[in-house]
């Protein structure tokens, strides 16, 4: 059986996931959801058989998946109307869920429809080992994000030094992960996916660094526990439309729609 899926949003992970997407006898995209504005514009990308809508409520009732690609405000906009309707949602923007009260309104809407939140890992590996122990078994999670220093342009990273003319490491922001997703939205939503796997937002302690001499963006997750430590890092390279954004994010997001649609999965 086909998945037919819904993306909201078409950026450049969208894009890039799209590509991957094609050739896949298992999954089709089927819409794509933007603002009104941007309709006219994105028709022209996608084939004929891909409808552009503007509205939640254009959604076809036949579809089994909606993957959130476009940003926090999107997903503030369109989540619980989506779980409302009983259609599970893939979340990218995991930074959104830092906000406690959109943080329950989709977790009120999931459960009272049946449908489920799946929260993309994206940028980071290691989340299935964290998710694992959990809050129960953890007692300290520290998140170390290094990346170049132009990757955090249009950030307040601008507001703390001369990201055009860095000649060493720059420690641009040292806090909880609840202040990182809400002050770098674009940047950091990987903090939040290790603080909802691991002991939460105001536990999870983060570091986020400029850095000249890096060309991938790398992401270091450390966590202990009484009986247990991990130490865990991820280097990717940044997507060619989108210097914030790894390339690892619509690799994963594939994945998760790949395990909607195939027989065996690991």
């Amino acid at each position: 059986m086909t998945v037919k899926v819904a993306l909201i949003g078409y950026g450049a992970i969208a894009q890039d996931l799209f590509f991957k997407v094609q050739d896949d006898p298992y999954l089709t995209i089927k819409q794509v959801l933007v603002r009104h504005r941007s309709c006219e514009i994105v028709k022209p990308l996608l084939c004929s058989t891909i409808e552009v809508i503007s509205s939640i409520d254009d959604l076809d009732d036949d579809i089994d998946f909606v993957l959130e690609c476009a940003g926090h405000e999107a997903l503030c906009e369109y989540g619980e109307a989506v779980l409302r309707r009983g259609i599970d949602l893939g979340v990218l923007s995991a930074g959104a869920l830092s906000d406690i009260n959109l943080d329950t309104g989709l977790r009120q809407a999931a459960h009272q429809s049946g449908s489920k939140i799946i929260v993309v890992p994206g940028a980071i590996g290691g989340i299935d080992a964290i998710s694992s122990v959990g809050k129960t078994g953890l007692t300290a999670v520290q998140y170390t994000g290094r990346k170049a220093p132009l990757s955090w342009k249009g950030t307040p990273a601008e507001n703390v030094c001369d990201l055009e003319n860095l000649s060493e490491p720059f420690e641009i922001y040292a806090g909880t992960a609840r202040d990182a997703a809400r002050l770098f939205p674009k940047n950091a939503n990987v903090v939040a996916t290790v603080a909802l796997a691991g002991i939460g937002f105001d536990e999870t302690l983060v570091r986020l660094i400029a850095d000249p001499f890096v060309s991938r963006n790398t992401h270091r997750i450390e966590a202990h526990g009484d009986n247990v430590s991990f130490s865990f890092e991820t280097c990717s390279g940044t997507l060619p439309d989108n210097p914030r954004t790894s390339a690892l994010t619509s690799q994963s997001a594939y994945r998760i729609l790949k395990m909607r649609s195939d027989s065996f999965f690991l």
